[in-house]
C-alpha cells in the first residue's frame, strides 16, 4: 500500500490538492465552513464523534441542497480499538404500501412529494452518536450550525450550482401547497444565491435550538413531530405521529471481506455497502499490474455489474431478504462469479443507476478515534416538502422502493427501503487505517471500489486515489467515464463490447474524502477535487 511519508511523493493524475497532514485531529467535509466547524469542537476538548456531529449538523445549514434536519444518516465509529455501526435510516409510514401508490396511477415510486417520504433518521442520529460516544455537551455541537443559519454564510461554487440546478427543476410545483416551504425556506423574493452571496436561514436556526435544547425528542414526539403531522395530513402526506414516535435508529454491527491482507469494512443492509464488498471478493480472483488499461478496467467494471446485478435483486429491510449477506460475501461465492467474467461485457439484469445529493465527512482525534459518516436528502433537496416554519425538508429516500409485488424491496408499511449512502473503513491486522467514502447515489459503491483498489492493488495515496479518473455503470453494458481516460483505453474497452459514454459532468462521478493513520499515530487526509471540500487538521 502507499507510503504516505514518502518525500518523493507522486501525483499520477491532474490535481489541485496534495494530502493534508495532522496529528492532534482532522475533519474532512465537501465544506470548509463544516470542515473548520468539526476541527473547533475538536480543539475545544471534544473527540471525533462530537466533531462528527457538529459537522453533520453544519453541513445541514451550510450545503442545504445536499441533507438537511430531515435526512437519513448512518455511522461507522472506532473507538477505543472498537468498531460499531449506526443505521439511522427511517421506516415507510404506517398508512402508505405498494398498493396504495399504485392505486394513484403510479408505475414505479416517485421522486418528489409525499409519498417517497420516510421517517428522517438524521436527528436521531446525532443524538445517539453523541450520548453513546461524546465528550462534549451535546448543546455545544449545534451552536457552529446555529451561528451560521442566524448569521449567515457565503454560499459556495458548487452549492450554488446545485441550489440553481434544484430550483429549475421544482419550480413546476409552484403552485402546489405541499411545496410552497420550500420556496419560502430557500428563495429570497424568488431567487436563489449566487456564488458568494450570504445565505441565512432562520427557520433552521428555530429547529436546531429545539432540537439542540430537547435532545431531539421534540423532532419525534413533542412540537416539531405536531408540525410535520399536521402539515402531512393537510396536504395529502402519509406521516402519522406513531410512525415518528415508534422509529428508532439501530445500533448494528459492520461487515467486511478481506482483500489482499486489508479488512474493508461496511454497513450491512439495508443499505448497500455490501455490494462493493462484493465486487472486491470477486476482484480478489484476479491480479493487476496497471490501473488504467482497458483489461483491468474490464474486470472492475464487470466486477460491479455482478455486484450490483445481486445487491438490487435482494437487497431491503434485512428482514425482508430472501439471501443472507454471510452468504452474499462468501469468498466461494466470489470466486463463483468470478468465473462468469470474459473477454467482453455482459448485460446483467439490474436497475439503471443515477447520482444524488449526499454528504460525508470523515473525522479523527488525537486518541485514535475515527469517524466514518454519511447523511443524505438522497434526491438532493429531497422530496421537494419543506415543513412551513421550520426549514425541515424531507428526504425522498422512499424513492427507491419497489412496486413490483413479487421484489425483495417491494413497498410495504414500516418497512426500510434499500439504500444508497454507505461509509466505508478500512483496518489491517486489527489495527484502523481509516475512514473513507464517496458520496453520490449509486455511484458509492463504485466510487468505494475504485478507491480502494487505487490504495491496495496500485499503492496510490489518498489524494491521488481521490483525483484519478473514475467511471460509473448506468446500466446494461453502458458506462460514462470521465474524460481524463485517454482515447485509446476508452477504444479498447469499447472493442470488448462496453458501450462507453464520455460524461465532462464532473458532479456525475461523485464527491470523496478518506482519512488514513499511520502506526505512529500520523494523519493524512484527502478531500475531493470535483467540488468544493476541506481538510481541516490541527
Amino acid at each position: 500500500m502507499f507510503d504516505f511519508h514518502s518525500y518523493k511523493q507522486k501525483y499520477s493524475y491532474p490535481s489541485r490538492r496534495s494530502l493534508v497532514y495532522g496529528s492532534r485531529g482532522m475533519v474532512c467535509t465537501a465544506s470548509h465552513l463544516a470542515a473548520q466547524a468539526g476541527l473547533d469542537i475538536l480543539k475545544a476538548g471534544g473527540n471525533a464523534v462530537d466533531a462528527a456531529v457538529a459537522s453533520a449538523i453544519c453541513l445541514t445549514v451550510v450545503e442545504p441542497v445536499s441533507n438537511g434536519i430531515g435526512s437519513d444518516a448512518f455511522a461507522i465509529v472506532w473507538i477505543k480499538n472498537k468498531m460499531y455501526g449506526l443505521n439511522a435510516s427511517g421506516w415507510s409510514p404506517e398508512k402508505l404500501s405498494g398498493r396504495t401508490v399504485k392505486e394513484r396511477g403510479y408505475k414505479e415510486m416517485p421522486l418528489r412529494g409525499w409519498i417517497p417520504v420516510t421517517v428522517p433518521g438524521a436527528p436521531q442520529a446525532w443524538y445517539e452518536l453523541s450520548r453513546r460516544f461524546g465528550k462534549l455537551p451535546y448543546l455545544a455541537l449545534f451552536e457552529p450550525a446555529i451561528s451560521y443559519a442566524e448569521e449567515g454564510y457565503p454560499v459556495s461554487n458548487f452549492v450554488a450550482g446545485e441550489w440553481k440546478q434544484e430550483f429549475e427543476r421544482l419550480k413546476i410545483y409552484k403552485n402546489d401547497p405541499a411545496f410552497q416551504g420550500w420556496f419560502t425556506t430557500f428563495t429570497k423574493n424568488g431567487n436563489i444565491p449566487r456564488p458568494g452571496d450570504i445565505c441565512t436561514l432562520p427557520n433552521h436556526k428555530k429547529t436546531l435550538e429545539t432540537l439542540a435544547k430537547t435532545g431531539v425528542r421534540d423532532f419525534y414526539e413533542g412540537e416539531l413531530a405536531e408540525k410535520i403531522v399536521r402539515f402531512s395530513d393537510e396536504t395529502g402526506g402519509f406521516l402519522s405521529r406513531e410512525d415518528l414516535r415508534d422509529w428508532k435508529p439501530e445500533w448494528t454491527d459492520p461487515v467486511s471481506v478481506s482483500y489482499r491482507g486489508y479488512d474493508v469494512w461496511e454497513l450491512p443492509p439495508n443499505g448497500h455497502g455490501i455490494v462493493p464488498l462484493m465486487a472486491l471478493n470477486i476482484l480478489e480472483n484476479f491480479h493487476f499490474d496497471t490501473r488504467d488499461n482497458a483489461e483491468t478496467l474490464h474486470f472492475q467494471m464487470e466486477a460491479m455489474k455482478l455486484a450490483y446485478a445481486d445487491g438490487q435483486k435482494y437487497i431491503t429491510d434485512p428482514s425482508c431478504m430472501k439471501v443472507s449477506v454471510k452468504d452474499l460475501l462468501s469468498k466461494t461465492y466470489g470466486a463463483k462469479r468470478s468465473l462468469e467474467i470474459g473477454n467482453t461485457a455482459k448485460s446483467p439484469e439490474a436497475g439503471n443507476p443515477f447520482t444524488g445529493g449526499t454528504v460525508y465527512l470523515c473525522t479523527a482525534d488525537g486518541e485514535g478515534n475515527m469517524v466514518s459518516y454519511i447523511q443524505s436528502n438522497y434526491y438532493h433537496f429531497g422530496s421537494g416538502i419543506v415543513v412551513p416554519g421550520t426549514g425541515i425538508a424531507l428526504q425522498d429516500r422512499g424513492a427507491n422502493f419497489s412496486l413490483d409485488e413479487e421484489h425483495d424491496n417491494y413497498l410495504a408499511p414500516r418497512k426500510r427501503t434499500y439504500h444508497t449512502i454507505i461509509p466505508g473503513f478500512l483496518t489491517k491486522g486489527g489495527r484502523a487505517i481509516g475512514p473513507f467514502g464517496v458520496m453520490g447515489g449509486f455511484m458509492q459503491p463504485q466510487g468505494h471500489l475504485q478507491v480502494i483498489t487505487h490504495m491496495i492493488d496500485f499503492d496510490k495515496n489518498p489524494q491521488e486515489a481521490l483525483d484519478a479518473p473514475r467511471w460509473q455503470w448506468v446500466g446494461g453494458k453502458k458506462f460514462e467515464v470521465e474524460a481524463a481516460f485517454s482515447p485509446e483505453v476508452i477504444e479498447s474497452l469499447r472493442k470488448k463490447g462496453h458501450e462507453i459514454e464520455v460524461n465532462s459532468d464532473l458532479q456525475a462521478f461523485g464527491r470523496g474524502e478518506i482519512i488514513c493513520r499511520d502506526e505512529n499515530g500520523i494523519l493524512a487526509g484527502a478531500t475531493e477535487p470535483r467540488a468544493d471540500g476541506t481538510v481541516a487538521a490541527w
